[in-house]
């Protein structure tokens, strides 16, 4: 298919490459599913472990500070690297997660909902719509400091004001050796958040349920609390009764009960690492880690997609073998069809935005179509015919033609 022929784009994406089996699946996405139909424009920036090293670290910044520029990224799956990993790689130091970095740059919400595909039916059987997670992405333990503690002694958090008042908090007496771990967030941050959140429940016509654990947590989960409570009486209650929807706070024990009964249907704000983890929670029980989208919202209007899970290492090793994998990648072809739309969207380009739709759809009926990789065949209520990663992918272009 000649440029001529293929839509064009004015503004490039931030494209960010990854690691491991997701960068094989992004080579193949791009080259079967949207460089044939799309004159794909992109300012490049390799994410993948080598490259940090490389660079130390400084690729992802530039990555971050690109789609402040840009305003629209798509972003593959990324290792964050643990003390296996250092030794695996040879690595100079244990860099941060990407993400991360990322997200603290953009001082974002991320916002992640399950793909739903007739014939998969969730494992949650009262789930009939779809709930979308809005974790935080700044702060606690994702930008914490730890220490290990060598013996006995005695640990405080100490203040020191720029008027050089301090305010000390007592943490242990350590009897013998332990760990420590300090973490922050910002009332800024936290602001973000609220309002990202506030603002999605409106723009989708859903309930907004936000939960911690402010019973233990008496200061800083408690004050998360305060800040939501105190923005939406401000600036959000009003709009909400117009739209007939509604907000309200539980602890997060009373959540995980309630949303399991529920019927779905939710935006559910969650913390850093309760939205990681309640995330992965949802998408698995809608299906597969691999059937959820995630788009990083940043207060001032940026946004990157990326698939919520992680670089498929088992299948990576194999596929290093020279074996067949059946990877599903529905979650990667969506942050594409994401990135594309919204670049459409701001560039008032409706055919791109058009061809972002049809991309989903052809990924959807292929599924439907009962053609799948392994991770969907089990669920699949009918005929599955089990397809490689390579086959699933080609049989969506086939649809896409």
């Amino acid at each position: 298919m000649s440029d001529v022929k293929k839509i064009q784009m004015t503004t490039p994406l931030v494209e960010m490459d990854g690691d491991e089996m997701t960068r094989v699946l992004w080579r193949m996405i791009k080259d079967l599913l949207i460089e044939p139909f799309v004159a794909l424009r992109t300012e490049y920036y390799d994410l993948g472990l080598n490259e940090r090293e490389r660079t130390r670290d400084q690729v992802t910044v530039d990555a971050a500070e690109a789609t402040k520029r840009l305003g629209v990224a798509v972003k593959c799956a990324t290792i964050t690297p643990n003390a296996q990993r250092v030794e695996e790689y040879k690595l100079s130091h244990m860099w941060k997660s990407p993400n991360a970095t990322i997200r603290a740059m953009l001082d974002g919400t991320v916002f992640r909902a399950p793909i739903l595909a007739r014939g998969i039916q969730p494992s949650v059987r009262s789930w009939i719509k779809p709930i979308t997670v809005a974790r935080h992405a700044y702060g606690d333990v994702y930008r914490n400091a730890e220490i290990r503690v060598p013996g006995p002694g005695s640990a405080e958090i100490v203040f020191t004001g720029t008027d050089g008042i301090q305010q000390r908090q007592p943490i242990c007496d350590f009897a013998g050796p332990g760990v420590l771990q300090g973490m922050h967030n910002t009332d800024a941050s936290i602001g973000s958040f609220a309002r990202a959140c506030f603002t999605y429940g409106l723009d989708v016509k859903q309930d907004v349920w936000f939960a911690t654990k402010d019973t233990i947590s008496k200061t800083y989960d408690h004050h998360f609390k305060d800040v939501f409570q105190a923005i939406f009486d401000a600036e959000y209650a009003e709009k909400f009764r117009a739209a007939g929807i509604e907000y309200f706070y539980t602890l997060i024990d009373d959540a995980v009960a309630r949303i399991i009964r529920s019927q779905g249907g939710m935006v559910w704000a969650c913390k850093n690492y309760d939205g990681d983890v309640m995330s992965d929670m949802v998408a698995t029980a809608f299906g597969s880690l691999a059937m959820m989208t995630s788009v990083l919202v940043s207060p001032d209007g940026k946004f990157e997609y990326e698939a919520a899970h992680g670089t498929v290492t088992r299948h990576y090793y194999r596929y290093l073998k020279g074996e067949a994998t059946s990877t599903n990648p529905v979650a990667t072809i969506f942050a594409w069809s994401g990135a594309l739309r919204k670049r459409g969207e701001l560039d008032a380009l409706p055919d791109l935005c058009a061809f972002a739709d049809r991309l989903e759809k052809a990924v959807l009926d292929t599924i439907e179509g009962g053609r799948m990789t392994g991770d969907l065949a089990g669920l699949f209520e009918g005929e599955a015919e089990v397809l490689t990663s390579e086959g699933f992918l080609r049989a969506v272009a086939e649809v896409l033609i």
